[in-house]
């Protein structure tokens, strides 16, 4: 079966785009070869630069083990973490129940 491609929207591919920079950004702070850290996330060079490069095709895994070698997959953590919008809509669903009669003791 052949492989189907990710097709990304342009903002989409932006974002990624900057998260593969970020990554390569901190793996060169931390003066480590590509070769180091694809050995040690347990993927190829090639997938390693696909990360770098920002690519829509490489496995959310394989972001993680690179996030991992680098010390940095507690960032991951803080993704969606602060849902304001989400929140506000679910605010704005709650049901306020109704409180029931008073009973009339005579």
């Amino acid at each position: 079966m052949p492989k189907k491609k990710t097709i990304l929207l342009p903002k989409a591919e932006k974002i990624l785009s900057q998260l593969g920079e970020n990554i390569r950004l901190a793996r060169l702070r931390r003066k480590l070869s590509a070769e180091q850290v694809a050995e040690r996330a347990n993927i190829g060079r090639s997938t390693l630069w696909k990360i770098e490069e920002g690519k829509g095709s490489v496995s959310m895994g394989n972001y993680l083990q690179t996030l991992l070698v680098l010390g940095l997959e507690k960032d991951l953590l803080t993704v969606a973490n602060d849902d304001t919008l989400g929140r506000k809509i679910q605010d704005a669903d709650l049901t306020v129940k109704e409180r029931a009669p008073k009973k009339n003791n005579k």
